[in-house]
C-alpha cells in the first residue's frame, strides 16, 4: 500500500519522521497551538457538525474539536500508516471520530461534508494537476457554502526567503545549528511552495471563493473561504 502512494507522488511520514511529528510541529511552528486552538471557533458555524480532515496526520487538530464544547462528526483521512496509527492511539474510544488511511478522492462521493480543513499538506505537494486535484477533491465533498482551512508554507520565493529568515530568529534556543541550516535549505529548495496568487487561483478552479487570509508566522499562513454555491440548473438568475 505505501508504494501505491508513493507511485501517486504523495508524500508519505514514516517511522521517525511519524512519530516524532508532534514535537517537530512545537518546535518548527510559531504559534501553532494558538491557532489550533481556535480552530473550532473558526468553524463553529457550520451545521449539521461534519467535518472533514484532509492529512489528519497524528490528530492534533481532531483532538481541538473532540475538545471543544460542541459534539463533532470528524471524518480524518491521511495516506501515512505511521500518522494514522498515531491518531488512533490518541482519538481511541472516541465514537464520534472515524480515521481513514487514504486519499480523498478515495472517499465516497455522495456523503457530504459542511466544514474541512488542510492543514500543513499542499507544500508537499507538486503544482502539476496534483494540487489542484486534491482541492478539488474536498470541494466535491462539501455542501456548499461549507467553510474550508488551510494551513500552509505559502508565498513566492521572495517571500519564502525573507520569511525564513524571521523563522530563524523565532526558534526555540537549543536547536541544533546543522538541523537548522538543512531544514531551513530543504523549505526554500525542496518544497513546492505557491505564491499567494497562485492558491487563490488553484482554490477558484477548484470549487472555492476567492481566500481570505487571516493569520500568519513567518512562512506559516492561514487561510479561510466557502465552497462556491451551486449555479442555478435552469442557467436563471437568483435573487
Amino acid at each position: 500500500m505505501v508504494a501505491d502512494w508513493k507511485m501517486r507522488k504523495i508524500e508519505i511520514f514514516e517511522n521517525e519522521r511519524a512519530t516524532g511529528y508532534d514535537q517537530f510541529v512545537e518546535r518548527w511552528i510559531p504559534n501553532y497551538h494558538y491557532f489550533m486552538g481556535h480552530l473550532p471557533d473558526l468553524l463553529s458555524d457550520a451545521y449539521p457538525k461534519e467535518l472533514l480532515v484532509v492529512g489528519c496526520g497524528t490528530g492534533n487538530e481532531i483532538m481541538c474539536f473532540v475538545n471543544s464544547p460542541e459534539r463533532w462528526q470528524i471524518t480524518g483521512i491521511d495516506p501515512s500508516p505511521g500518522m494514522i496509527i498515531q491518531a488512533r492511539e490518541k482519538l481511541k474510544n472516541r465514537d464520534n471520530v472515524k480515521l481513514i488511511e487514504g486519499l480523498v478522492t478515495d472517499l465516497a462521493i455522495d456523503k457530504k461534508y459542511n466544514a474541512a480543513t488542510l492543514l500543513l499538506v499542499l507544500h508537499f505537494i507538486e503544482d502539476n494537476g496534483n494540487k489542484l486535484q486534491i482541492l478539488k477533491g474536498i470541494a466535491d465533498r462539501l455542501m456548499p457554502g461549507a467553510k474550508f482551512v488551510i494551513l500552509d508554507i505559502t508565498g513566492d520565493k521572495k517571500q519564502i526567503r525573507d520569511n525564513l529568515e524571521v523563522l530563524k530568529l523565532l526558534l526555540p534556543q537549543g536547536l541544533n545549528e546543522q538541523e537548522i541550516s538543512e531544514r531551513l535549505n530543504r523549505i526554500e529548495n525542496k518544497f513546492h511552495t505557491v505564491s499567494e496568487e497562485r492558491l487563490s487561483e488553484l482554490l477558484q478552479e477548484a470549487g472555492f471563493e476567492k481566500p481570505l487570509r487571516f493569520f500568519q508566522s513567518s512562512i506559516y499562513m492561514g487561510w479561510i473561504t466557502h465552497k462556491k454555491p451551486n449555479p442555478d440548473l435552469h442557467g436563471g438568475s437568483t435573487i
